[in-house]
């Protein structure tokens, strides 16, 4: 009998339980993946196109590589564009002896329509359906929180039950060779960049993550983050880096699609501490995987409430729809360095620092009062490493209608600049036209004076916007900055005052990744 395995976000051989469990239910064994025609549509409320070229890339070259590990196996990946349930309902038509469909459930709307649209075509074809949950470090059935409605609020008493209370399962040991096809089934083009109605994407030099995607690259980062370099051991103090490829993991885009099992990264910890060193850092990065796994949790105990514009808190406030102060946030034409510089690196290469995503997220809510499904629908767009309940999540989080027990958060655009961008570094290479600034005077180009502007070659409003709003909380870290400045910025001081800054979630798994492992 065969068995279909329809792959979606979990495109790896190892630690795999559809393929595991199919290996010893079934003479044949069909891995599928289908390129639904629904992720290539606009977005639900404004539109952007929902997989954006860098992210779809990434697929690609994942999907590659899981057909070519595969191979070696002595089996292959079916690949078909359509959707899944219309693909599993033709197979079972022209294979004619199909005995079940496994696949991993997941947590949200359309992932679950997904779901019930397969079931229900097995059930009309007589098929029986294996589903599983694999997405998580932690069981989902093994959390102590039952109903999950139960689940708590607020992630420090989540965390403390799960750490006290729940083990984690042991990764599968998966077979060497791999059950075949069954005779005659064609395995099917993997489609192109332009098939999908998108361009290849240029590879900017400048981009923190120069990566392919696909198991095979994710296993040999790890190998390097941990075992080649010992990075792992200084995460917790390089993580909010924001140049280059070492200053955090980079798990996050092969997590997004399940090319590499959080327990998988959860045993190789293990054996790190055993063998290396066990500190801080080694379990942040488990830390950052448990708020990855909250997040997916929270999905499931307040289903299409994490998309609603009143957040898990049902709580009104005025969002503003102004497309074009959108456009300059999404262009990174604010007047803002540190804004604009995060913003024109997402653009450039789908991806940004976990110490970005939390200051353009709090300026798009908090400074500029947009609506945040917005900020949530262009990072849908445009990440490399888009995760629906990570996303979602951290957007509410930061909209402060999520799971977030202090009330008014808001980032302080030009202290974050100064305190993770002290010389300029970071905003020289994205913002060019600003280079010539010297030192920190970069992150506030409004509060210097014409000759300082002149010198460095900026006529704002022209080589570079003004500011499109300006807090008062930034004045106090302006009047601090030493050389070339008027002696007031624009606009009226304001309080001296620093508004608490944010703990980071999401494993540099997204601002956490939401949130950029």
């Amino acid at each position: 009998m065969t068995a279909i395995c329809l792959l979606r976000c979990d495109l790896r051989a190892h630690d795999n339980q559809v393929l595991h469990w199919a290996q010893s239910n079934a003479e044949f064994v069909v891995p599928l993946y289908c390129f639904d025609p629904r992720h290539y549509l606009g977005t639900h409320c404004y539109g952007f196109p929902k997989t954006g070229p860098h992210r779809l890339r990434f697929l690609l070259e994942s999907v590659k590589d899981l057909r070519e590990t595969l191979k070696r196996k002595g089996s292959t990946l079916v690949v078909r564009k359509g959707k899944p349930e219309d693909v599993v309902h033709d197979l079972i038509t022209q294979l004619g002896s199909v005995s079940a469909v496994a696949f991993h459930e997941e947590a949200t709307q359309e992932e679950l329509d997904v779901e019930k649209g397969v079931s229900q075509v097995c059930k009309q074809h007589g098929v029986r359906t294996r589903t599983f949950w694999a997405a998580t470090l932690y069981h989902r059935d093994d959390l102590p929180f039952r109903p999950i409605v139960r689940l708590p609020d607020v992630f420090t008493q989540f965390r403390k039950v799960v750490e006290s209370q729940v083990k984690v399962r042991p990764t599968l040991q998966m077979a060497d060779h791999l059950k075949p096809l069954p005779p005659g089934l064609e395995e099917g083009c993997i489609p192109t960049m332009e098939d999908l109605g998108q361009k290849d994407p240029v590879t900017d030099p400048r981009t923190a993550f120069p990566c392919s995607g696909g198991e095979t690259q994710a296993l040999m980062r790890l190998q390097y983050y941990f075992w080649d370099t010992n990075l792992v051991a200084s995460y917790k103090e390089t993580r909010n880096g924001l140049v280059g490829m070492d200053y955090s993991t980079k798990f996050a885009p092969w997590l997004a699609l399940g090319c590499i099992s959080p327990r998988y990264i959860y045993e190789q910890i293990q054996k790190y501490e055993k063998e290396r060193t066990a500190n801080e850092s080694t379990y942040w990065v488990l830390f950052e995987l448990l708020w990855r796994d909250y997040f997916r949790f929270v999905a499931l105990k307040y289903g299409n409430r994490i998309f609603s514009l009143r957040g898990l808190q049902n709580k009104y406030i005025p969002w503003k729809k102004d497309l074009q102060l959108f456009d300059c946030w999404k262009e990174g034409n604010t007047g803002v360095p540190f804004v604009d510089a995060n913003m024109r690196e997402l653009s450039a290469s789908g991806f940004m620092s976990n110490r970005g995503r939390q200051n353009v997220a709090s300026f798009l809510t908090k400074d500029l009062g947009l609506d945040w499904r917005m900020g949530a629908e262009w990072f849908e767009y445009l990440l490399v490493d888009y995760d629906v309940c990570s996303n979602y999540g951290n957007w509410l989080y930061s909209a402060g209608v999520g799971n977030d027990p202090r009330e008014h958060r808001k980032f302080n655009m030009v202290k974050q600049g100064l305190d993770y961008d002290g010389k300029g570094d970071y905003v020289r290479l994205w913002v060019p036209e600003l280079q010539s600034i010297k030192g920190a005077d970069i992150h506030t180009p409004w509060a210097l004076n014409t000759a300082a502007l002149s010198q460095a070659g900026v006529t704002l409003g022209e080589t570079y916007p003004q500011p499109v709003v300006t807090a008062p909380e930034w004045s106090r870290h302006i009047n601090q900055k030493p050389q070339g400045r008027s002696p007031h910025p624009r606009g009226k001081r304001g309080p001296a005052h620093t508004p608490r800054q944010h703990r980071d979630r999401g494993i540099d798994f997204y601002f956490s990744h939401k949130k950029d492992l």
